[in-house]
């Protein structure tokens, strides 16, 4: 999937661009996005950042995770290891 981004709103390129969605799918302009497809969009005067955390927020949310601590190391502190006895 290609996202394309017009510095002029006006041009004959988005013109036909649009009109060609249009035809493909019913199609409605609400101005600039936020979100899209699970990816946040923002913008400065000169960029384009795109990021996956409210996405990655939601799976962690989903997975009763939000409590969870930071660990370096997922393993209990201080565990005694031993010897495999057997297969």
């Amino acid at each position: 999937m290609a996202l394309l981004v017009y510095k002029e709103r006006d041009s004959k390129a988005y013109a036909k661009f649009r009109e060609y969605l249009n035809g493909c799918f019913h199609i409605k302009e609400l101005g600039p996005f936020r979100y899209f497809l699970g990816i946040e969009v923002t913008r400065s005067p000169k960029d384009l950042f795109l990021c996956r955390r409210k996405y990655a927020l939601k799976i962690i949310e989903e997975c009763a995770l939000l409590d969870s601590k930071l660990v370096e190391f997922p393993m209990e502190s201080n565990h005694k290891l031993t010897l495999a006895n057997g297969p």
